[in-house]
């Protein structure tokens, strides 16, 4: 069960109606790594913890909060939209709002579907798509997956914060950068507390280590003409899971045969060697 509150988490008032920025906004809703993003990866994570306690309560917790995010820049995007498609068309094309939304920035969508509300959609109008999220069922694979999205959210919430100089927008930007400072922090500390936990290792899942071909598990391949990667701490010394030492193959041999497919089934016509056989009976029936 969810209980809504009127009350925003935090304010959502811009200082005027701005309509480009308001499809600007619309990133950070329907986006890759927008607030609905999070909010469905974090919903799905949780319902999908077979492990009652304090991660599946941590995920709950998160994302009903994920919630009211969307909300507010929901609310924010309806508040810079506000008059903007007959003040536009006054200025641009006459009794033409369609057109007038265009030329001012805005998405024609936000016009002619939403009446002047956000939409499920990022700053292309692209809709917003649940295979954006991450919800697999093994904590340490989804945190770790929470703490990018996190880093890429706040990563163009940051970017936006330099694209307004209206005070009230900044104001809530503020705000969302730093929950998505806490929330990065929040997954990493849950990182090191399942692994604390015995629960999961470095290496996700933690299973299939002696089935796998071992002596693959700690080589890096220097596979591009860039010289300087094996300056990196990943070239030498003891790996994150304390099992393996690293070493960087300068000169790396393929260890597969030719790659090549097999003869296609003549019923699909696929252009083969098999071909020639039965162009040549083709050519002398017709002649």
């Amino acid at each position: 069960m969810f209980l809504h509150t009127s009350r925003l988490q935090f304010e959502a008032k811009p200082d005027r109606p701005d309509a480009h920025y308001a499809r600007k906004l619309q990133e950070l809703i329907g986006g890759a790594f927008g607030e609905m993003t999070v909010t469905m990866q974090y919903l799905f994570q949780g319902w999908n913890c077979r492990m009652e306690g304090k991660y599946k309560d941590l995920i709950m917790d998160v994302a009903t909060e994920e919630i009211g995010h969307v909300e507010m820049l929901a609310t924010m995007v309806a508040r810079l939209l506000e008059n903007a498609p007959s003040e536009v068309t006054a200025q641009a094309v006459a009794d033409d709002p369609v057109v007038a939304a265009v030329i001012g920035g805005m998405d024609p969508q936000q016009a002619i579907v939403s009446g002047g509300g956000p939409t499920l959609s990022d700053s292309n109008g692209v809709p917003w798509n649940g295979r954006y999220i991450v919800a697999s069922g093994n904590l340490m694979a989804d945190f770790r997956a929470n703490v990018a999205a996190e880093a890429q959210g706040r990563l163009q919430t940051a970017r936006l914060y330099n694209m307004t100089d209206d005070t009230g927008v900044r104001d809530m930007l503020k705000f969302n950068l730093a929950r998505d400072t806490a929330h990065q922090n929040m997954w990493l500390a849950a990182i090191e507390e399942l692994q604390e936990d015995g629960l999961e290792g470095p290496i996700s899942p933690s299973a299939l280590f002696d089935e796998e071909h071992a002596e693959h598990a700690a080589t890096i391949w220097h596979n591009s003409d860039g010289p300087a990667g094996a300056e990196g701490g990943w070239a030498s010394g003891t790996t994150p899971d304390g099992a393996h030492e690293f070493s960087y193959v300068m000169n790396p041999e393929p260890l597969g045969g030719k790659a090549s497919a097999p003869m296609p089934d003549p019923l699909l016509y696929a252009t083969s060697p098999a071909n020639l056989g039965l162009i040549e009976k083709a050519i002398r029936k017709l002649t």
